[in-house]
């Protein structure tokens, strides 16, 4: 018996060996692979929208010239100019230095036949009045002293006198309309500076017809 125990121990050794072993499985086990997150879209960022920076508003530079004879120191606007403006010198007796004495005046004062606003040179005037643009020597001939380019325009009722005027739109003959542009103001024969010299006349006389223009210069 002990003789063949080595031979049924390698009996058995070989028959264990000839059994099935278990095979690897050949499916490949997926390797976990990350899913693939997507990125985020980019935000779309809005373009800074550029602060809108309002425009100056013009200042007017007061002319050193200017001299107001007047206590009115209200800022007025009118049909007849664009803006707002002092009087500078209003009708009638006034203690301006550039008229001479009048006996209707008290103290040497002079007579002031319009009303004066001070005003920046190349303010635009349009005419508040449908009307005929005068000659300015129908009008009592003005003179010197109301600039190079005075010119009247008649309503029918009045003839009303713009001085101190430059780059007249108008001619002599021409009818304008209310709200029609007129001229430009300047300081031409003005000793004290840009601005408007309004006159209102009973028509074909001179500065004896003058009468109050307020009425009709309609400030405000």
């Amino acid at each position: 018996m002990w003789r063949w125990l080595p031979a049924l121990l390698l009996v058995a050794a070989c028959g264990g060996a000839s059994g099935s072993a278990a095979e690897p499985d050949p499916t490949p086990t997926p390797s976990a692979t990350p899913s693939a997150t997507p990125s985020p879209a980019p935000s779309a960022t809005p373009k800074p929208t550029p602060s809108a920076t309002p425009k100056p508003t013009p200042v007017e530079r007061a002319d050193p010239r200017w001299r107001f004879y007047t206590a009115d120191r209200t800022s007025h606007s009118s049909p007849w100019f664009a803006g707002r403006h002092r009087v500078m010198i209003g009708f009638g007796c006034t203690p301006a230095p550039y008229y001479d004495h009048d006996p209707r005046c008290p103290d040497r004062q002079g007579f002031h036949h319009g009303i004066d606003v001070a005003m920046p040179c190349g303010t635009l005037l349009t005419s508040a009045v449908d009307g005929v643009v005068l000659d300015p020597s129908s009008s009592g001939s003005p003179g010197a002293a109301y600039g190079e380019r005075p010119f009247g325009i008649r309503t029918g009722e009045v003839d009303v006198l713009i001085g101190h005027a430059r780059q007249v739109f108008v001619h002599p003959g021409d009818r304008v309309r209310e709200g029609q542009r007129i001229a430009l103001s300047s300081d031409s024969g003005a000793p004290d500076g840009c601005h408007l010299h309004f006159e209102v006349r009973r028509p074909g006389t001179g500065l004896s017809g003058a009468v109050d223009p307020a009425g009709l210069l309609q400030l405000s």
